[in-house]
């Protein structure tokens, strides 16, 4: 069985969660509609809440 995944670089991750914070729509609406899990945007989401940056503190 083939996983849907797929590596999603630093751009990309600022740009969700963007789009999250400066139209207000809720993470699962922009989670579906850039094919990524809610959850996942949720936890971009917290972070650049706590820390100003979507990105992880691990390498791509």
């Amino acid at each position: 069985m083939g996983s849907k995944e797929r590596a999603c670089d630093a751009e990309f991750r600022e740009g969700a969660v963007r789009i999250v914070i400066e139209t207000g729509k809720p993470i699962p609406q922009v989670a579906d509609e850039l094919g990524v899990h809610a959850g996942t945007l949720h936890g971009w989401v917290s972070r650049w809440r706590r820390k100003g940056s979507a990105s992880s503190d691990r390498p791509p």
